[in-house]
This record gives structure tokens, C-alpha cells and sequence, in this order.
């Protein structure tokens, strides 16, 4: 087996364990029982867990940033240093995603990493993240602040998590949400189906007006 074939054997079955079973769960070990390659492969080619994590998450996300970026430029060029619509950043970002896991048919996957990398405590994995891809989501945090000029920074921060966390659990649960749909609706759903039915809940969500900052008093029990 040549170095090649190694490296991706070794990400194929370590991104599908990390995603089933989660980072903590997940041993080199069983990685590598699972790729049929030894532990000192793992050590030659990643150093560590953690650096075998970060590769997993840079499969994606390099191909991702790269697109992202170039889907925003050509926004930008379009709107000619207007205000870009919420409905046309949040609908780019989605056929974004959808674009790279795509080509590896793999979004539950992508997805569920995703939610793995804000729900368990890897603080060098966010680190990486923000390090190595903060740029293209600070540029799409921006453009969204200009579009949604009403809403004040922290309650953009929550609404703009709040919204990544439903694509991500909506996604992650595609089959599922598929299955359901078909045996109680007759419903076939494509995942394009899926996020244009998400697409004008999460507009909302982000366009809602603001809560009120007084909120009743809880009844005396």
C-alpha cells in the first residue's frame, strides 16, 4: 500500500468513527484496527490524535474556504459594495456546504462533525479552526452585520449559532427526516428540497424582531 492510500484510508475511517462514536470515544486503536494499518502509520503521517483530527476537519474545510470565498467575491462583485441580502449570504453559505461533502458523499458525516467540534470540549480543534479558517467566517459575519444593521452584535452571535445549529442538526439527521417523511407524508426528499424548506426559517429567525428585554415574573408556586 503505498503512503498515498494509507493517509486516505486512514482519514476514511477515523472521520466516520469520530463522527458515530465522537473524539473522546475514539481511539488510535480502534482507528487503526478499523483502517488495517498500524499505530506507527498513524504516528508517521499525524504525530497525534489531535493532528489527525485537525486533518479530518481540513479535508473539508480547505475546499470549503476556498469556494466560500469565491462565492463572496462574485456576491460582492454583483452588489458592487452594496448591502448583500441576508436571503442571497445565507443561501451562498448553503449551496457552499452542500458543494464540498458533495463531491465525497459524505454531509452526514461533515454535519455531524461539525456538531461534534461545538458540543465536545476540544479546545485545540477550535483553536485550529479559528487559526486556519476564522478569516472566511469573519468575512461572512460581517457581511451579515451589514444586512441585519438593526440587530445588536451579541444578539447576532446568538441568532447566527442558533441557525447553524438547526442546519446542523437538520442535516445531520437527513435520513432519518427522509425516512419519516416518506412513510408519513409520501414524500422523496432531496437534500436540496430539505435546505429550500429551511432556507425561509432560518431568514426569519435571523429577521425576527428583538425580544423584549422584560420577561414576567414566575408565579409564585
Amino acid at each position: 500500500m503505498g503512503q498515498t492510500d494509507t493517509v486516505t484510508r486512514i482519514l476514511d475511517t477515523a472521520e466516520v468513527l469520530f463522527a458515530e462514536r465522537g473524539f473522546a470515544e475514539t481511539s488510535l486503536r480502534h482507528i487503526t484496527s478499523k483502517a488495517k494499518v498500524n499505530l506507527a502509520a498513524v504516528n508517521y503521517h499525524f504525530g497525534s490524535k489531535k493532528s489527525l483530527i485537525q486533518a479530518v476537519f481540513a479535508r473539508y474545510l480547505d475546499p470549503f474556504t476556498e469556494r466560500f470565498h469565491a462565492a463572496l467575491d462574485e456576491l460582492e462583485a454583483r452588489y458592487a459594495g452594496g448591502v448583500i441580502p441576508l436571503e442571497e449570504l445565507l443561501e451562498t453559505m448553503a449551496r457552499t456546504v452542500l458543494e464540498v461533502p458533495a463531491e465525497r458523499n459524505s454531509l452526514k458525516v461533515f454535519m455531524r462533525l461539525l456538531g461534534l467540534a461545538y458540543s465536545q470540549a476540544q479546545g485545540h480543534l477550535r483553536r485550529y479552526i479559528q487559526g486556519q479558517y476564522g478569516g472566511v467566517f469573519s468575512r461572512f459575519t460581517e457581511l451579515v452585520r451589514r444586512a441585519t444593521p438593526d440587530l445588536p452584535d451579541a444578539e447576532r452571535f446568538w441568532r447566527l449559532h442558533f441557525m447553524l445549529g438547526t442546519v446542523i442538526f437538520t442535516l445531520s439527521g437527513l435520513e432519518a427526516l427522509r425516512d419519516i417523511a416518506e412513510k408519513d407524508y409520501g414524500e422523496q426528499v432531496s437534500v436540496r428540497d430539505l435546505v429550500r424548506r429551511l432556507r425561509p426559517v432560518v431568514v426569519a429567525a435571523m429577521s425576527a424582531p428583538l425580544p423584549d428585554a422584560t420577561f414576567p415574573a414566575a408565579e409564585a408556586s
